[in-house]
């Protein structure tokens, strides 16, 4: 019995001196023989599988390099708020493990094997940005050369910081880094490399990406690799930068706005006498209000954006023309029923924006100079045929009193004349604002859409 054991001892330290024997060369190789014939014997590697917990480098003062590569194949979130991009990637490693490797002709042929990676020494390549933790299912498989390169895939979804910059928004571009380096091995044990081109990577990833979502890929770039000092980490950082489809922005926010404003502008034809104008304008001014309400959630709470500064003029134009109205309302009732006179000042500046002369514009309005629309206004030729004769005055008994009764009314009807002049460049000058507004902000959206 004592025998039988001191053999069998014998026998085991005899194996592991030789399987140390192997290990002391530049490569492990396998015995693979009987593999073509009765499948893999997962027995001829378990002196690999035993050193899963090392570096696989037959000398440690040599850093082991892993070639990297990712494709990205789905945008599924870009939080403006958070600052967080959501994307869905395949991150692909290459490296050489010398403890791995066999005769293709002595094992039938075989040149790739596929294994479980739990069983296999992995690098522990993560990305920097990420802000949440590494959900990578279990059981993937990894592909293993006969010459001992490993590669191995594994999808990720990655949620990762990005500095967002929405002012242009929905016509905003973004540009966030991907950082891939290691978590534990410095420079001294571990440096990366590039599997494909990054020109590769793009056209790959545009090839799978899922086009149907908000945002578009418009390139990858690998600005740098760094080093940081001798007890630093590899690292490989790429741009990804993505555009976003502003087609579902444009039809719900901008072209909504854009006929109410629109609207708006064309209410300057109604007559400013007319009871309708400031009813109609705010009315429009109510559900201008109620639009934005209901399309808040479709702007970016995070910070200005050029579009809000757009709605806010519009809602300023909207209410600085209700205000407008209500201010010619109540001038013309002013000057219907006791016009004041107009300062000096004003009516210099009357006279030099309505002179044909000037560049001022037209008013929108119908016959600049009928006044009889207006209650309380009657026409020159009705006053001065009221006037009585001369020597009808003399046998009343009011001499001269008729003459001044008819300079009277048409001082009032000349003042009367130049407020209602007044009224209608004011009118004039806020539509053309209206116009130029509206001018500026088709041409922005254009070149925004184009560049």
């Amino acid at each position: 019995m004592e025998q039988g054991w001191l053999h069998g001892e014998g026998f085991l330290l005899c194996l592991i001196l030789h399987l140390l024997l192997q290990g002391r060369g530049d490569t492990f190789t396998i015995n693979c023989s009987g593999f073509d014939q009765h499948g893999v014997d997962p027995a001829a590697f378990q002196a690999a599988f035993a050193r899963k917990a090392f570096r696989p480098a037959t000398n440690v003062s040599i850093p082991i390099r892993v070639n990297i590569s990712f494709t990205l194949s789905a945008i599924l979130e870009v939080d403006a708020q958070l600052q967080l991009m959501t994307s869905f990637l395949w991150l692909n490693m290459i490296w050489y493990n010398p403890f791995i490797t066999w005769n293709p002709e002595e094992c039938g042929g075989i040149r790739k094997l596929g294994m479980a990676t739990e069983n296999l020494w992995l690098p522990d390549i993560f990305i920097e940005e990420l802000m949440d933790t590494d959900q990578t299912p279990p059981g993937l498989m990894a592909y293993i050369n006969s010459n001992g390169h490993i590669k191995y895939s594994k999808p990720m979804r990655v949620t990762s910081i990005c500095n967002l910059d929405i002012f242009y928004f929905p016509f905003d571009e973004q540009n966030c880094t991907l950082t891939f380096s290691s978590f534990v091995y410095t420079v001294e044990k571990m440096v990366l490399g590039m599997e494909q081109d990054v020109q590769e990577i793009l056209e790959t990833s545009q090839n799978i990406i899922w086009n149907k979502g908000e945002w578009v890929l418009q390139g990858i770039h690998q600005m740098m690799k760094m080093t940081a000092g001798t007890n630093g980490y590899d690292q490989i950082v790429f741009y990804v930068a993505i555009r976003r489809r502003p087609t579902l922005y444009v039809i719900n926010l901008l072209v909504p706005s854009s006929f109410l404003v629109a609207i708006d502008a064309l209410s300057f034809y109604l007559p400013a006498e007319s009871e309708n104008r400031a009813s109609f304008k705010m009315t429009l001014l109510l559900g201008y209000n109620v639009f934005l309400l209901m399309m808040n959630d479709l702007l970016p709470s995070s910070s200005t954006s050029l579009i809000s500064v757009y709605f806010a003029l519009c809602l300023s134009l909207m209410v600085l023309s209700l205000l407008e109205t209500i201010f010619i309302t109540y001038l013309l009732h002013l000057a219907t029923t006791q016009p004041p006179p107009m300062p000096r000042w004003l009516h210099s500046l009357l006279l030099h924006c309505t002179s044909p002369r000037t560049c001022c514009p037209a008013v929108p309005w119908k016959g600049n100079m009928d006044l009889a629309h207006l209650p309380g206004v009657k026409e020159p030729m009705e006053l001065v045929g009221k006037v009585p004769h001369p020597r009808e005055t003399e046998l009343n008994g009011c001499p001269g009193s008729a003459r001044n009764q008819q300079e009277d009314k048409a001082q009032k009807l000349h003042l009367v004349h130049l407020w209602v002049r007044l009224s209608h460049m004011m009118d004039t000058l806020l539509f053309r604002l209206y116009l130029l507004f509206m001018a500026t902000s088709v041409v922005t959206v254009i070149i925004l859409w184009n560049t």
